[in-house]
């Protein structure tokens, strides 16, 4: 695992040691591992405007690993988001913030088995904090077979949750079971994002963040980020709808949404479902055994 920022421009290594000095005040943590694009040197910061005069904008997250002994004490007390809070207002970093929280057992157990997206950390990632009183086990490399067997039963699996999801909703949707309808819709949604996550990489967030699964994905495969476009107040309120949905939609009596709304996101839902399949047949088939 690689120790040095020196490939990251100076204003990034500073908000990077800021945002670990605010994750060391926060939470007892073993290790910090920055992964993804800004470990490996490929980050995007892009901003264009088209000819319709839309201003889009894409930044690459600063995607962190933060490592934990006792996992139950943090996980799901907010704490993620109160890092995000406090990178932005105190720190003043600008680069967004994807965080991953796992226990030391979870980490160890899952580069002793092989699972590639915890081995792909290890070797590609940047350890920015060690406690130094764990030490990381020597990573299995599963071959070709073993990866092309792990996607093909995570797609058997998830792509046919999400497509009952997706049966569930029409009933419901038939029924003028409106809210209901909207839950089984994001449940939908979020397994088709699953079914590529865990192809692609094995692993899937602890998240029911559509926006959140959505980052990862687009990171994977080009394509995904214009199924759900925010163009428009009115695409955002669509979509909008459909993410908070996991919760409002069943604990919320004030939730609201209507059949065309329905049937708006229900289409897009139906893109996701294609294109999930298509990229993850392809990317099965890629294996070589």
């Amino acid at each position: 695992m690689k120790r040095s920022l020196v490939h990251l421009p100076r204003e990034k290594r500073d908000e990077l040691k800021a945002v670990v000095d605010i994750i060391t005040e926060l939470i007892d943590a073993e290790f910090i591992i920055l992964f993804g694009s800004y470990a490996r040197g490929d980050w995007v910061e892009d901003r264009y405007t088209a000819e319709d005069g839309i201003t889009y904008e894409y930044k690459s997250d600063y995607d962190l690993l933060v490592v934990i002994q006792d996992l139950p004490k943090y996980q799901y007390k907010g704490y993620r988001n109160r890092i995000k809070y406090r990178a932005r207002k105190f720190a003043g970093c600008t680069t967004p913030l994807s965080i991953i929280l796992h226990s030391v057992d979870e980490f160890r157990q899952a580069i002793k088995n092989g699972e590639y997206f915890f081995v792909d950390i290890k070797k590609e990632g940047v350890m920015l904090y060690r406690s130094g009183r764990f030490r990381l086990p020597v990573a299995r490399k599963l071959s070709s077979k073993e990866r092309k067997n792990k996607a093909e039963t995570h797609f058997r699996n998830w792509f046919e949750s999400a497509k009952e999801f997706y049966d569930n909703f029409q009933m419901n949707l038939n029924l003028q079971r409106y809210s209901n309808a909207a839950f089984q819709l994001h449940q939908a949604a979020e397994r088709f994002y699953h079914t590529v996550l865990l192809v692609f990489t094995d692993y899937k967030p602890r998240t029911h963040d559509l926006v959140e699964l959505g980052k990862r994905v687009d990171q994977l495969s080009s394509g995904f980020k214009e199924i759900f476009s925010q163009n428009t107040d009115e695409e955002k309120h669509l979509f909008e709808l459909l993410k908070c949905a996991y919760t409002e939609a069943r604990y919320n009596m004030r939730y609201k949404i209507t059949r065309e709304e329905l049937e708006y996101l229900a289409e897009r839902v139906a893109m996701l479902r294609q294109l999930t399949e298509e990229v993850c047949r392809a990317k099965i088939n890629g294996f070589t055994e």
